[in-house]
Parts: structure tokens; sequence; C-alpha cells
């Protein structure tokens, strides 16, 4: 298949290549765009990596710098469910100033450890981290209740008035108390201000007789009411619930004996988790109790591993507690941060990001360490971090959005698929049924198995193809209406032929001798009529004809041709010597007598016709030439062709524009050729003939 051949092929394709292509590249430029996205992301991630280590420890270091962020280093293990057991915690400051309101109320909200329940109740109890402040637990909060009952000086009986019942355990041993509420001296504007009172302890008995009974010296206890009910909404002031405040502080002969049993007393106390304090707001009577701390609907204070909330996949920190034994350090948390590895994460994307090159930072894993002192000990925080950690993060944030990118690539490969169906498939469909329908016309037949058809429609493509289906129906008909024209020109063809032939049957008989003149025309005459005779058109016979080729003397042929041309003033040079060549002399004198005609209608007025012989050995070359007016140049190769002529009506004039494409027929039969060439003075036609060897 040649070049230019090839090139035609590819053409054919070249629509269904462009739109291929155009879908091919744009669903590459999706996939580049994703994985460029996807680069500058991990470089931008990396990059900004340090500084957000730098701004983590920054905000763990304000944390547990703040009363909260100590509460929750300095009891590490306490949770919800320690606090509904009653476990206390270690608060960062000495002691409470309990009979201050405003001071124990701020203490215990900065430093967290305050636990709230529904219906406005909650409760801190705490120690101090000061041994010397005394062995006392402290118990604050609150509690929401109608206006407090209080207990009348001299009633043996408590349970007419609001009280708290408390219950401390520890060791194997408990304490229990119930504190009637006991009202102080209203002011001026109580009304406003609320109740206040004291809570007066006493030793819990069995009954509800407590004649001769004296308070607990060491048991403190205070309450604040404000005057406002709970709800704003409430309309009646004067028996809406309203919030208490109180503050207590528990004498715990245990804690206190330990205190004085060693030098050096370890504080705060090794089993503080084993502690179990109980504290209930009992209404007056025998009703359920208004508030009940082992109750664990509470929210959760907080803790350590709430730091996690800060930390990203692949960090971590730790926290050591330095005290006790010199140079020994007591690991008291372990927090990683949140692993969002439980989000759906592709392997594929993974690896992709794994793979993507970036400007790597110089220390890929960094540690920070931190010190943080409290009076019972410094907290070392070492918090570790490693860059690469952003891969597995973003490689779940690019599998969150990987679906839009696929809904992209889905849109993409669904538009290819309609326009493939829906055109492309036509088009190649068409393309097949109609190639080569330019060699399926010149044969006979060869339109029936174009059917187009099928493809009709009322699109573009169907508007085309209905077209070509009419075009190529209109065709058929034609081709059949000249089928049926060649047919009966055949038959004419025949009938003139036999009609000529008979009279020249008769004449031949009649110049029977070879030496008369009459007998070589005569038999032209016959060999032209039996070429012609029975086909279908004067091109298709004479390219069929057969010739009987034998050894001419081609010089001795030419000087007979020019002696008996019947045209005047042809010259011959070079037959001096014979020249034998194959060839059928009938066929030769036709080729001869058609191009001195053509030479004789075109020459100068006075000029000659020149036949000159050569030959070189091999090749016998007879060159006629006249003068006159020269061919065009792009008429040289297009005279030879049938029906082509120089006349304006030819056929009308008789002339059929075949002269020469007999001769050129007539040459290649032979074993010869035919050319034509311009010269300075007029038109030479060259006919060569191979020599005998």
């Amino acid at each position: 298949m040649t070049a230019r051949a090839l090139l035609a092929w590819l053409a054919s394709f070249r629509l269904r290549i462009l739109l291929r292509t155009a879908f091919l590249l744009l669903a590459l430029t999706v996939l580049a765009m994703t994985v460029t996205v996807l680069q500058e992301e991990k470089q931008r991630s990396y990059d900004n990596y340090r500084h957000s280590l730098d701004k983590t420890r920054e905000q763990i270091l304000a944390r547990l710098h703040h009363p909260a962020g100590q509460l929750a280093l300095l009891n590490p293990g306490w949770n919800l469910a320690a606090a509904a057991r009653g476990r206390p915690v270690v608060l960062p400051y000495a002691a409470l100033d309990f009979d201050d309101q405003s001071k124990v109320r701020s203490a215990i909200e900065m430093s967290g450890c305050l636990v709230h329940y529904p219906g406005d109740a909650s409760l801190c109890v705490a120690i101090g981290n000061n041994p010397w402040a005394g062995g006392f637990i402290y118990a604050a909060g609150t509690f929401a209740s109608g206006p407090l009952q209080a207990h009348r000086i001299g009633d043996e009986f408590l349970d007419t008035a609001h009280r708290l019942r408390v219950r401390v355990s520890l060791r194997g041993q408990s304490w229990q108390w119930l504190a009637p509420f006991e009202a102080l001296p209203a002011a001026a504007n109580a009304r406003n201000e609320g109740l206040r009172g004291r809570f007066t302890g006493y030793a819990e008995l069995p009954g509800r007789d407590y004649t001769g009974t004296r308070p607990v010296r060491e048991f403190r206890g205070w309450v604040w009411q404000s005057g406002a009910c709970a709800d704003a909404e409430a309309t009646d002031r004067d028996s809406c619930p309203k919030k208490a405040f109180f503050s207590l502080r528990l004498p715990v002969e245990a804690l206190r004996e330990a205190l004085f049993q060693q030098a050096r007393p370890v504080w705060p106390p090794p089993d503080l988790d084993q502690f179990e304090v109980r504290i209930e707001a009992l209404p007056p009577g025998d009703g359920p109790a208004l508030f009940d701390s082992q109750r664990t609907d509470g929210l959760a204070p907080f803790a350590l591993d709430q730091l996690a909330g800060l930390l990203l996949p692949g960090e971590s920190l730790v926290i050591r507690r330095h005290g006790g034994t010199p140079g020994a350090a007591q690991e008291i948390a372990r927090i990683a941060g949140r692993d969002e590895a439980h989000e759906t994460s592709s392997p594929l994307l993974t690896r992709l990001i794994l793979k993507l090159p970036v400007q790597q930072i110089d220390t890929p894993e960094v540690a920070l360490n931190e010190v943080i002192s409290t009076p019972l000990g410094s907290y070392e925080l070492q918090l570790r971090g490693d860059a690469r950690s952003v891969n597995q993060t973003l490689s779940v944030v690019a599998t969150r959005l990987s679906w839009f990118v696929g809904a992209m690539l889905g849109a993409i490969a669904l538009a290819w698929l309609v326009i493939e169906v829906g055109l492309i498939h036509r088009i190649a469909r068409l393309t097949r049924r109609t190639r080569g329908l330019s060699q399926s016309v010149q044969t006979e037949g060869g339109l029936e198995r174009y059917q187009l058809a099928d493809l009709r429609g009322h699109d573009e493509l169907g508007l085309l193809a209905t077209a070509l289906n009419e075009l190529l129906r209109r065709v058929r008909e034609d081709a059949g209406r000249e089928k049926i024209r060649a047919g009966q020109e055949k038959d004419m063809w025949h009938a003139v032929g036999h009609e000529i032939m008979s009279p020249l049957q008769s004449l031949l008989a009649l110049h029977g001798q070879a030496d008369d003149p009459s007998h070589r025309y005569i038999s032209r005459m016959q060999q032209a009529v039996r070429v012609l005779y029975g086909s279908a058109s004067p091109s298709e016979a004479f390219e069929r004809s057969q010739f009987e080729v034998a050894a001419v003397d081609l010089a001795r042929f030419v000087r007979n041709v020019a002696e008996n041309a019947g045209i005047a003033d042809v010259v011959c040079s070079g037959c001096n010597q014979p020249v034998w060549v194959r060839a059928d002399e009938y066929p030769l004198e036709d080729v001869f007598g058609h191009l001195l005609a053509n030479a004789e209608r075109h020459r100068s007025p006075g000029t000659a016709i020149t036949l000159r012989l050569a030959t070189d050995g091999h090749h016998a070359t007879v060159t006629i030439h006249n003068h006159g007016p020269l061919i065009p140049a792009d008429m040289l190769e297009k005279i030879f062709e049938y029906g082509v002529s120089d006349q304006p009506d030819a056929a009308a004039a008789g002339s059929r524009g075949q002269g020469l494409f007999v001769a050129k027929t007539y040459m290649a039969k032979m074993g010869g050729t035919i050319t034509a060439s311009n010269q300075a003075d007029g038109v030479s036609f060259s006919l060569c003939l191979p020599v005998l060897g």
C-alpha cells in the first residue's frame, strides 16, 4: 500500500478518530488535573505541617496551664463514672474558702471539677493539693427546689426541713451525716437576694428522734438560694423552684491521722480512687431526693483524652509525671491523634499519593518537649509528629471526593457512548456500505448490495442516508436503462456488421488476386468490421481485438505508406536498410493512417509531413512530424483517450475522437508505444516497436 493510499484510507476514519481522541484527551485531562491537585495538596500539607504542630503545642500548653487543665493533670483517671461513685478530685488549689460563696464558686468553676446534671444540679467533690490544709473533703454544687424550709432550733426531728445526707467511705470506714438547713437572719432586701443559711451536720441516726444529739463540730456547710426562679418564664416567684448553691467541708479523721504518721506525708492519698462520697439533697418529709450524686446522666468534665481532638492522625502526646523517686518518671497519659483510618480510604489512592513527588522538609519526624510545673510535681509533655502522616489524611479526603472525579469520568464515558452508538457507529456502517461504490457502479449488478434504507432517519445523518439511498435507487434505474441500451446497440452492430460483410465478401471474390490493390483495402475493411462486429461499444471492440503478429520489414512498410497514403508532400527518411519488427500489417497501417490524417489536418499550408525511421539495435522508432500549431501541455496525454477531439461538435461532423485511442491500443497490443511531443515548429508522434533479434 502506497503512502497516498494509506493516507486516503486513514482519511476515511478521520471523523471517528477525531471524536474518540477528543473524549480520550478529555478523560486524560480530568485524571491529570486530579493528580496535579493531589500533588499540590500534598506539597502544601508538608509545608504547613511544622507550623500546625507548633500551633497544636501552644493550644495544648494553654489548656494544661488553665486550672481545668491542671485538674486533669492531677486527676488523669477521673471520669464521669468515677464522679458517680463520688471519687474526690485533687484541686489545683491548696484548699477551698468554703465560707465565701463567690470564692468557692469561682474556684470550682475555673477548675472544671463541677459535674453538671439535668435539672440545674451540679456537684464537685474534691480535696486540696496541700496536705497541711487539713484532712478535709470539700463538696460544692447546686440543686433546685422550692423555698428552703429551715430547721427550728430545739426541734428534735430533722426531717421537717430541707437537709443534706452525706456519706463518706474509705479504707474500710464510713461516716454519715445529716445536715438540716438553718436559716440566717434575712437582710432588708432578702426578697431579691434570696435565702442564705447553713447546713448543720449531725451524725446520722437510725430513727427520726435526735433529742440530745449535738452537731459535729468540724462539719461546716453553707447554702445560698437565689431569689429568682430557675425558670425565667415562671410567674409565681414565691413557690417556683429556685437554684440553691451549697458548700461543705467534711471532716475525715482517717485522713488527718495519716498526716501525722510519717515525717513527710504522701499527698494526694495513693488510694484516692477508692474514696466514695455520696450527697443527697432531701426535701421536708419522706419525699424523693431532690438530688443524688450517684446519678450517671451528668456531663463529662474535661479530661486528658479530650486533647486527642487537637492532634492530627500520626501525632502522639505522652505525659509523664516527675516526682517521688528522684529521676523516676511515671507515664500518666499516652494520647494519639484521632485516626481517620476507620473512614473509607482507597488503597489505590493511598499508593498514588505515596508515589507523588514533593519537596520534603528536612526532618519529617518532629518531637517537641515541654514541662508544666504544679504544686504536686512537674509534668513532662512530649509531642511527636510525622509529616508523612498527612498522606493518610489526604487519602481519606481524596477518597471522599473521588466520587466527583468518577462522576465526571462517567459523564464523559456516557457522552462518548451516546455519540458512539448514535453517530459514530452509524457513520461506520454508512462508510462500510459505501466504500468501493465507484467501482461497483461500473460492474454489472454491483449496486444491489448497497442497501441504506435501515439507516434512514430524521437527524442529519439519517437525512444523508435517505438522500444516498434515493440516489442509489436512481443510479440502479439508470444502470438498468443503460444495460438495455447497450444490448440494443449490440444488436444494431450485429445487424450492421452482417449487412456490410455480405457485399464486402462479394467484392473480395471479384478482386481475389493478392497483387490486386483493391484486394488489400477490401481485406482491411473486413478486419475493421470483424473488430466492431458483436461489441457493445467501439472502445470495447478495439480493446478486445485480436492480432496476427508476424515479422514485418518496417523500412519497406514506411516507404509503402508514404507512397500510397494519398496525402501530398509525405517524405520519409532512414528507410534504406531493412528493419525487421513483429507487427500486424493491417492494424499498423491503421495506426499510420490515423496519424497521417491528423498531421494533414493540422499542418501549415505548403509544409511537408516527415516520416523518419531510426533504430538503436533493440527498438525501432518512426517519428511522424508536421509543421503547425502545438498541442497544449495538459493535453499531451489526454489526446489518446477515447472520445477526446479538438474539433467542436466532433460527433456531429462524423468524428468520434477515437483515432489516437485506436493507435495507442493497437500499438500496445503489438508490444509498442506511442507518444506525442511538441517541437519548436510543430508536433511529433513517435512509434516505437521492438526489433527482432
